[in-house]
């Protein structure tokens, strides 16, 4: 009787190694693709950094130039002062629609844009000639968005508010006080720009613009 005790004894052993290796192996392969998926996930994206702009744009004297916030100005002088033991150049540049001379550093030019081209000036007609897009929205909330495009310094925004803001007459009646000013602020920036470009009188630029705007009748009423 002790003899088969043991033989049942020795099977059972057999048996719980057996499942003990079994359930061993499946494990450790669950938890090799589970280290290698989280290995995939826990790696860091990798993300080009856009290297900053270090050529200098160079503008030379009598260039016209954008500010942003005070529209067209004319490059009168190239000058350099000692700051601190640093030599700055910087530009001066005239303002003549706000009689005002800005000082601007060469190294912090990045708010300065060239005059726009021909064929900027002659998308900028054809947003003129298209139809006003006003949003129902309140004018407190539309004037900011309206002031922010005129100094943002892009001309087709500019050209936008000039359209939208376009009534087809000069009847104060029809406007509000704020209204217009955006109007007129917005209308003699682009303007400006428009003289610059075309080198042509303003007299006739108006004439262009007024004609793009269907302004053309006021004109010739006031005349």
């Amino acid at each position: 009787m002790a003899k088969k005790k043991k033989t049942k004894t020795i099977k059972k052993t057999k048996k719980t190694k057996r499942a003990k290796n079994l359930k061993i192996k499946p494990v450790l392969k669950t938890t090799e693709k589970k280290s290698s998926v989280s290995g995939q996930e826990d790696k860091p994206e990798i993300k080009k950094i856009k290297k900053q702009p270090t050529e200098k744009r160079i503008y030379n004297l009598k260039d016209f130039v954008v500010y942003p916030k005070h529209g067209v100005g004319k490059i009168t002088a190239v000058e350099k002062a000692t700051i601190g033991e640093i030599d700055i150049q910087f530009y001066k540049i005239l303002v003549e629609k706000e009689k005002l001379t800005l000082t601007v550093p060469i190294n912090q030019q990045s708010k300065l844009r060239p005059i726009s081209t021909i064929n900027q000036i002659n998308k900028c007609i054809s947003i003129l000639k298209t139809k006003p897009k006003i949003k129902r929205t309140m004018w407190s909330r539309r004037a900011q968005e309206y002031d922010q495009k005129i100094n943002s310094g892009k001309i087709y925004e500019l050209a936008e508010v000039v359209k939208d803001l376009n009534k087809n007459t000069d009847i104060i009646a029809d406007q509000s006080y704020s209204e217009r000013q955006l109007f007129e602020k917005a209308y003699d920036r682009l303007k400006s720009e428009f003289e610059a470009v075309l080198k042509v009188s303003p007299e006739e630029v108006q004439k262009k613009m007024d004609k793009a705007l269907g302004r053309a009748k006021i004109s010739e009423d006031a005349q």
